[in-house]
């Protein structure tokens, strides 16, 4: 007995180094002695940074020196610094360069392929340091010493790098969320535009930008007594024109708006020649962000993120953001390495009795992933079951609707975790009514009017991903679709109709004729 009770007990946590993991040079310091340790710290900049060689005891043995970002200027200051180690017999050294954007990364290529460790300081580290020394005062010089400092305290840090297709997975993913704050502003802009031509106007519609008749005769009318004048004859002609169908009632709302709507603007003509120049802007961003989708879609199949689709609520968007801003998920030991990186846990503050230890969500994390899980967090309370529930059940508990958030962030991180490390779909309660994750691409790809040779590919770099014992069930909606398809017997080419035998074969069960098979396999 007593050695059950002992295996139920839970092993104490390890201490928590005082230095950040990826940050500590105890070892190297120990191996080669402190004065025979040295480090370059980097001030970056847009075109010239500022560099200085420094022992571990502080001493300058390369005085602070401007840098151009130009292969020469990189060249010479590698060989000063090899210089520099020889003279001052320094065994080990590593390269502290401040993050500042983008624009550290060619300093940092310069020196890694020169064969040195690269360690990134965030100035929110390296800032406490040249405060303290230096208060009061901001240099290039003083920020040399803060970056320094931090540096050797373990707050400079290793950076994993990302093969190709993460990398360019991030880009598209950011560049799309870029796409999508733009639109929102034009959308924003065009709406008051549109109240001073039309007054009143967007509120007859629930969901403005998803109306297209809505948008149609915004752009087109200048003010609420042209809309009555062109009557419902007219409002048909100029849905028709524009390729655009509604219902009589709708049109029939909106003659009964423009009979009694105020009067618009006087500059009625010149605020809807503007609307329409922004308009055009806003459809051009429109299709960028299609376009951009689709190559995020391409490149997420080619990673184990794509296994997410089975949990109901989550589409191709929200999984490629996430993948885009997690990276390889090789990058994280456990699951609280997730939510630790994007700040998913309170803030406390806690001093001799005084302990506060719900506070705000901490300031210091990747803002980015951060949205991610919270973006993926709002649609699973929305369409998943299993997540609504619980949170219907923390309202009920009196529990803060914003804490239910990061809650249900929180436990889809620790199941992502679990799915894409192990590469395999796990038994959970949210996957009770499981989404299908080829069927899910087939809609997108559907949906955004893909090419069949890029909705092929896309779908059997997927099968890849798939664990073996996975290819019967992803079969179901997919022989589904194959029989509908040929039932509808509709005219005119139908790529569908020869991507899924080709798709089935890929699983390995050929082109199955009975349901009844393919869910006994399943």
């Amino acid at each position: 007995m007593s050695t059950a009770i002992r295996s139920k007990r839970r092993s104490p946590r390890r201490p928590q180094p005082i230095r950040k993991p990826r940050g500590v040079l105890s070892p190297r310091v120990q191996h080669v002695g402190p004065e025979h340790f040295g480090i370059v710290s980097i001030d970056c900049a847009k075109a010239c940074s500022k560099w200085m060689l420094s022992d571990l005891y502080g001493k300058i043995l390369l005085p602070p020196t401007e840098l151009p970002h130009h292969q020469g200027h990189f060249s010479l200051a590698i060989a000063q610094i090899r210089e520099a180690m020889a003279q001052h017999r320094l065994k080990d050294l590593v390269v502290a360069i401040e993050q500042t954007g983008d624009y550290h990364q060619p300093v940092k290529r310069a020196f890694q392929a020169a064969g040195f460790e690269c360690r990134i300081v965030h100035p929110l580290a390296s800032k406490p340091f040249r405060e303290a020394a230096h208060p009061g005062i901001k240099t290039d010089d003083t920020d040399l010493g803060g970056i320094f400092s931090a540096a050797g305290a373990g707050f400079g840090l290793l950076e994993p790098e990302l093969d190709s297709p993460d990398r360019r997975l991030r880009l598209w993913v950011r560049h799309r969320r870029d796409l999508v704050e733009k639109r929102s502003a034009l959308r924003c802009q065009l709406k008051e535009h549109w109240q001073a031509t039309l007054p009143g106007f967007a509120a007859l519609f629930g969901d403005f930008w998803g109306s297209s008749a809505a948008v149609c005769f915004a752009s087109h009318f200048e003010s609420p007594p042209a809309v009555g004048q062109a009557g419902l004859a007219g409002l048909r002609r100029v849905l028709g024109d524009a390729g655009q169908t509604a219902q009589t009632r709708t049109l029939e709302r909106i003659l009964a708006w423009a009979r009694t709507a105020p009067p618009a603007d006087p500059e009625a003509a010149l605020r809807q020649r503007i609307a329409r120049v922004l308009e055009e802007d806003r459809l051009q961003k429109t299709r960028e962000i299609r376009a951009a989708e689709v190559e995020a879609a391409s490149l997420l199949v080619q990673t184990p993120y794509v296994l997410l689709l089975v949990i109901p609520g989550i589409n191709v968007v929200s999984v490629a953001e996430l993948a885009g801003e997690m990276g390889p998920i090789s990058h994280y030991a456990h699951a609280r390495a997730i939510t630790g990186r994007a700040g998913l846990f309170p803030s406390r503050y806690q001093s001799d009795q005084l302990d506060m230890p719900d506070g705000a969500l901490v300031r210091c994390a990747n803002r980015r992933l951060r949205a991610a899980l919270l973006g993926i967090a709002d649609n699973l309370l929305k369409c998943n079951h299993y997540f609504r529930g619980l949170a219907a059940h923390w309202r009920a508990g009196g529990k803060d609707p914003r804490k239910a958030h990061v809650k249900v962030a929180s436990r889809f991180s620790r199941l992502a975790y679990l799915i894409v490390a192990g590469r395999q779909i796990l038994p959970h309660p949210c996957l009770l009514q499981r989404g299908y994750i080829l069927d899910k691409l087939i809609a997108f790809h559907q949906e955004h009017r893909s090419p069949s040779d890029r909705m092929m590919e896309d779908l059997q770099a997927a099968v890849g991903q798939l664990p073996r014992d996975e290819h019967a069930r992803e079969a179901v909606p997919l022989v589904e679709r194959l029989e509908e398809t040929r039932a509808a017997r509709r005219r005119g080419p139908q790529p569908i109709a020869e991507i899924l035998p080709l798709l089935l074969a890929k699983l390995g069960l050929g082109e199955i004729q009975s349901m009844a098979g393919v869910r006994d396999l399943s």
